[in-house]
């Protein structure tokens, strides 16, 4: 697996990339879409007999619908451009971000403790960031780690892991959160040299082979053939929904460090509580408002702070080539 950085890909070695601000606000964008499925999810995987067989189906939907969207833009050439070097590590981002913690964690989930389970897939962006030092060379300054601090502390706040206990179960939705901080870690360096609307078509694509595999393995493909036309909608809609999250996932992660995707990612949680509130007719407890606003208010920090130092660092450079040229 390959971690140093890839030629640049033909179509991407002239083309001016977009600004930071263009990323961050994709990263909302894919945080508004992560609440919605998230919410669409907790009604969608109760109407199908068998977890592993909706993740399944849903992600078949969306691998088809990246991929129908992509080809008019040229997917196929861009995948035919990528590098043999390159290869390990986009199949890498299929089998551990697209296929294996899937089924870790739905496994995982019918052995954890449902409060164990919430908090600790919640925390991957933590490891994101963590992760994002020293393989991607991030910053992260006292700003951005005191705002980590409280998006981690809202996160408790809004899903406290009262009753805490480890087994088995937590143990395998722990190292599924691990491989997904893995894989964006392995996607942001791949999207120096591959299009995001290359990469997410085969994330979906590879991914989809590893969980239907899996399905064949533990004798659930016949599932599929028994599912009525209400359960096929179900899988269609979040299908779509997820198409459109990893797409705009893919594209901030393009334009913006990792460790600020992560972030700001985990807006998505209000969005969330916010469409549960709606749905119920109630107000959430004061409690866990708290918790919505201590992650809000640590995202715009993040994000404010993030760009600021980009603005610093523009300057800087500005001076330096404004003082050379003058020297000249």
């Amino acid at each position: 697996m390959m971690l140093t950085p890839n030629r640049p890909h033909p179509r991407l070695a002239n083309a001016v990339p977009g600004g930071l601000a263009a990323g961050i606000v994709l990263a909302v964008g894919a945080a508004l879409i992560s609440g919605l499925a998230i919410y669409l999810n907790a009604f969608a995987v109760k109407q199908l007999p068998d977890a592993a067989v909706y993740t399944t189906l849903k992600n078949a939907v969306a691998a088809t619908f990246l991929i129908l969207l992509a080809l008019p833009f040229g997917v196929v050439r861009d995948i035919r451009l990528i590098s043999r070097r390159s290869w390990p590590t986009v199949i890498a981002v299929g089998v551990l971000g697209g296929g294996i913690p899937f089924i870790l964690f739905f496994v995982g989930l019918a052995q954890a403790s449902a409060p164990s389970a919430a908090f600790i897939q919640k925390t991957l962006f933590v490891w994101v960031a963590l992760l994002a030092v020293p393989f991607l060379g991030e910053r992260l300054g006292l700003v951005s780690i005191g705002a980590l601090g409280v998006m981690l502390v809202g996160q408790a706040v809004i899903l406290p892991p009262t009753g805490l206990r480890w087994g088995l179960g937590e143990t395998l939705i722990l190292v599924a959160t691990l491989l997904w901080s893995l894989e964006t870690i392995l996607v942001k360096r791949l999207l120096g040299s591959i299009p995001p609307t290359a990469m997410a078509v085969l994330r979906m694509g590879i991914g989809l082979i590893v969980l239907a595999g899996y399905l064949g393995l533990t004798n659930k493909l016949s599932i599929v053939v028994g599912l009525n036309s209400g359960q096929w909608a179900w899988a269609l809609l979040t299908g779509l929904v997820l198409a459109g999250y990893v797409a705009a996932w893919f594209a901030a992660l393009r334009r913006a460090p990792a460790s600020v995707v992560a972030s700001v990612l985990v807006l998505g949680a209000v969005v969330t509580g916010a469409l549960t509130a709606v749905s119920k007719g109630s107000v959430p407890n004061p409690g866990v408002v708290a918790g919505y606003v201590l992650i809000v208010v640590a995202a715009a920090a993040i994000a404010g702070w993030t760009l600021r130092a980009a603005q610093r660092g523009s300057s800087v450079i500005g001076e330096r080539q404004a003082a050379g040229a003058g020297a000249d």
